[in-house]
């Protein structure tokens, strides 16, 4: 029979396991990881998602969302940039048919600027972190480091997406769940959310907070009632679904904390968006970050970081794929 002081021993053991193996994925990834093997990687992206920028805003948003999108479902490895013939890769699921094709396109122009100066040498992954704080700055963001070492995986695939992504229903518990899976706090979710201060939203991703929120109210009650006459203005009942709005209706092409300042006035545009600002135990934070952008910048960086850790690959793991779109045969 087992004594309790051995089983507990053991679960200390497995805790100090985990930890160290957490660690270790840190300890792999460096600011300097290309510093001999390809010291200008970080100047070449910024160059080509610049230029891509001087295209369209789209890049923006676009690669930021593909950022996120592509670490929450198989970790920060590239799997959401495979293209498949089949439909069956990871981008063709339901959840990221509304990622911008500006953003894949952003990370494959990079690539081939990265990959005329250092061949088979940097990530696909890698390329896309360094982007994503890029079009951070390029919007009036404040910058952060990016650490690298990342490899890109060699899954990708439709039918690992489902329940991976937050919903724009989640309540604070459900998105606190789905971010803790992936080791991010209440605070690093918060200061990520900000990044609805870019980008935009098709209509039927929030109609039900304007035509059928409840049995007691066909307008969900914590919208900001000129916010949600906007709204209904802007997406009327049978939309084309094509139209899509602004997240932030204020500065929607600044990164700034604005977001937080329209929760504080009823004006988040998905009900996980406003829960943030209703639900108590994350308001405060809420109300940090909207009276205070060095806060707000502070943790939005030191979350991104965090981000960038997720699930990645590094070492013999992986592969340093050629085309960002296709494994290496």
């Amino acid at each position: 029979m087992e004594r309790p002081m051995a089983r507990k021993l053991g679960f200390w053991v497995v805790v100090v396991v985990l930890a160290a193996a957490a660690e270790v994925g840190r300890a792999q990834l460096a600011e300097g990881f290309y510093g001999q093997t390809c010291p200008n990687v970080e100047s070449i992206v910024k160059q080509a998602v610049t230029t891509k920028f001087g295209q369209t805003f789209v890049t923006i948003p676009g690669t930021l969302r593909l950022f996120f999108h592509d670490c929450f479902i198989e970790g920060c490895d590239g799997s959401i940039l495979i293209s498949s013939p089949n439909g069956d890769a990871e981008k063709d699921a339901p959840d990221n048919e509304s990622l911008a094709g500006d953003g894949f396109d952003t990370v494959v122009k990079a690539k081939q600027a990265v990959e005329a100066s250092c061949p088979g040498v940097v990530s696909c992954a890698d390329i896309l972190a360094i982007a994503a704080r890029d079009v951070v700055v390029l919007a009036g963001g404040s910058s952060f480091n990016v650490e690298l070492g990342r490899r890109d995986g060699l899954v990708s695939k439709k039918s690992r997406v489902a329940g991976k992504l937050p919903e724009p229903n989640f309540d604070l518990d459900q998105l606190n769940a789905i971010f803790s899976q992936h080791g991010l706090t209440q605070s690093d979710m918060i200061a990520l959310s900000g990044a609805h201060t870019l980008g935009f939203s098709h209509c039927d991703r929030f109609a039900n907070r304007l035509y059928s929120f409840s049995s007691s109210s066909t307008i969900d009650p914590t919208l900001n009632s000129t916010y949600a006459a906007q709204l209904m203005q802007a997406c009327p009942r049978n939309v084309d679904p094509q139209i899509a709005i602004n997240m932030d209706p204020v500065t929607p092409q600044t990164f700034d904390n604005m977001y937080y300042k329209n929760l504080v006035q009823g004006m988040g545009l998905f009900t996980s968006d406003e829960s943030l600002f209703t639900d108590s135990a994350s308001q405060s934070t809420v109300l940090n970050f909207a009276n205070s952008p060095g806060s707000f910048n502070q943790a939005f960086g030191t979350a991104m970081r965090k981000l960038g850790r997720v699930g990645i690959k590094t070492g013999s793991q992986g592969e340093i794929r050629r085309d960002c779109t296709a494994f290496n045969s």
